[in-house]
């Protein structure tokens, strides 16, 4: 009778599991039949999964996962700002007015609205309050109320994705964009998460590395990154992952997307550059992710790979998803990129850029 009533109690477990990652939305689309078949025709798909240009891993186990836990908790306040961090607020009628070829507001982490060539493009729109919506532990943003931003930008030509984690990829942030972005532009394998929360298919295109698109007067170019995708239980890897590069006759931006350095970075620059400006990721690092997270030395390097004349570090500023100071990605950076002699800006959140304007190199986060 005992054997019944714990086998009873684990299938009902299991049924809820399953019932629970088919039908939270956050988990996003299940691969289909068809969709294998598209990504079987791409370089980086090794049959069963996407796959990076050089061996690539992350050492997280049971073995270290005492450790992670120990660094991550023994010195939580300071790896979180005191109080919530303040973003300014959005100016419309500055942004639409400017006669700028590009301009540019950082959100946090990873998220960029961009203005360029008279186009407005939203970078990883991430502005929900919980990079970890479904897991048992939450992460919690270092900013108050920023889905409410959503309401306030412009219409945008279009959203682009590099991958499909929940720091990048929100659920809550793209049921508010879906009437207010004309197209998406996102990481081949994407698409299905999109279509299930109600993106009309004819809006979203994915793109494998190298590949382009000409929008008006910028092309644009999904770009190699060294990384990893997945939202749930089976799907790690069979979303692919990259940056952006923007062309125009004016103007050459790249952004780097998540990823640990690698060679990628000099290709780019052989390829595509040189850059007037870089975004490059540069926080979330720790010893036993270092291949797929970089650290802000090597980001300052990536800089200097891709041909850009200036560096801006991004993907810091709104979530603890690694055990370091919150602030430590962006002054490890700077006193780096000193050494190196690489022109940096580093843009306050929520702060209207003109690049061609002087860029901003105080280290905000430590006045009041």
């Amino acid at each position: 009778m005992e054997f019944l009533i714990i086998f009873g109690i684990l299938a009902l477990l299991t049924i809820i599991s399953i019932a629970y990652l088919q039908l939270n939305p956050q988990f996003g689309g299940r691969i289909s039949k068809e969709d294998r078949k598209r990504y079987a025709r791409s370089p980086q798909w090794d049959g069963e999964k996407f796959v990076n240009l050089q061996e690539t891993t992350a050492d997280v186990n049971l073995l270290t996962m005492p450790e992670l836990l120990r660094e991550s908790y023994q010195n939580y306040q300071a790896q979180v700002p005191d109080a919530p961090l303040q973003l300014q607020p959005f100016d419309r009628q500055a942004w639409e007015q400017s006669d700028a070829g590009f301009q540019f507001i950082w959100y946090g982490h990873s998220v960029c609205l961009m203005r360029l060539e008279g186009k407005n493009l939203l970078i990883d729109p991430m502005f929900g309050p919980d990079a970890s919506p479904v897991g048992p532990i939450r992460t919690r943003r270092f900013s108050e109320n920023t889905l409410e931003i959503i309401d306030q930008l412009p219409e945008l030509d279009v959203v682009l994705l590099t991958h499909d984690h929940y720091d990048h990829l929100d659920y809550q942030s793209i049921l508010k964009l879906k009437d207010k972005a004309d197209r998406f532009y996102v990481a081949l394998g994407t698409k299905r998460h999109l279509l299930r929360w109600g993106i009309d298919d004819s809006r979203v295109r994915e793109f494998d590395w190298w590949e382009e698109v000409q929008l008006g007067t910028i092309q644009l170019t999904f770009t190699p990154s060294r990384h990893f995708s997945g939202r749930g239980m089976g799907d790690r890897a069979k979303c692919l992952w990259g940056g952006w590069a923007f062309h125009t006759p004016n103007y050459r931006i790249y952004w780097s997307g998540d990823g640990g350095y690698g060679p990628h970075f000099k290709e780019i620059g052989e390829r595509l550059g040189p850059f007037d400006w870089a975004f490059v990721e540069c926080g979330q690092y720790y010893k036993l992710w270092t291949q797929v997270h970089q650290l802000p030395e090597e980001a300052v390097w990536a800089v200097g790979d891709v041909k850009a004349q200036t560096g801006i570090p991004v993907h810091w500023g709104a979530f603890k998803l690694a055990p370091h100071y919150w602030q430590e990605p962006a002054e490890r950076f700077c006193r780096f990129a000193e050494e190196e002699g690489v022109a940096i800006g580093l843009p306050r959140l929520g702060e209207l850029i003109r690049p061609e304007e002087d860029l901003p190199r105080d280290c905000w986060w430590e006045k009041p």
